[in-house]
């Protein structure tokens, strides 16, 4: 448990720091809205009206699902890379089994038009 004690203690403190400048910004931070802040921000395009909880194009979600599997990939490919030495041919196999499949899920997302965008 004493191996444990330093990363529960950073823990602790990150959670601390985290919730006491949510709690901080609420009483030391400015209160002045007006309509400007309260408007939806579209990227510099004018906000459209939409109804409250407004429907997002499938596209965004299929690009975040995209982005979520290639940086798992990412993730890891980090251990592979610092362990490759000790891990010989079957980490090299491994690792090629990965990337294919992580291939194929490219190509057909590819294939199917999921990185055009409109």
């Amino acid at each position: 448990m004493e191996l444990y004690t330093p990363v529960l203690v950073l823990a602790a403190l990150a959670a601390l720091f985290a919730v006491g400048s949510v709690v901080m910004s609420a009483f030391v931070g400015p209160a002045r809205y007006n309509r400007a802040k309260l408007d939806s921000y579209e990227c510099g395009i004018e906000p459209t009206p939409q109804a409250i909880g407004g429907r997002f194009p499938v596209k965004y979600y299929i690009t975040a699902m995209l982005f979520i599997v290639f940086d798992i990939e990412i993730i890891f490919l980090y251990p592979w890379a610092v362990h490759f030495d000790a891990m010989g041919w079957f980490g090299l196999i491994e690792m090629v089994v990965f990337i294919a499949t992580v291939f194929v899920a490219y190509a057909y997302v590819w294939r199917r038009g999921g990185l055009e965008w409109d």
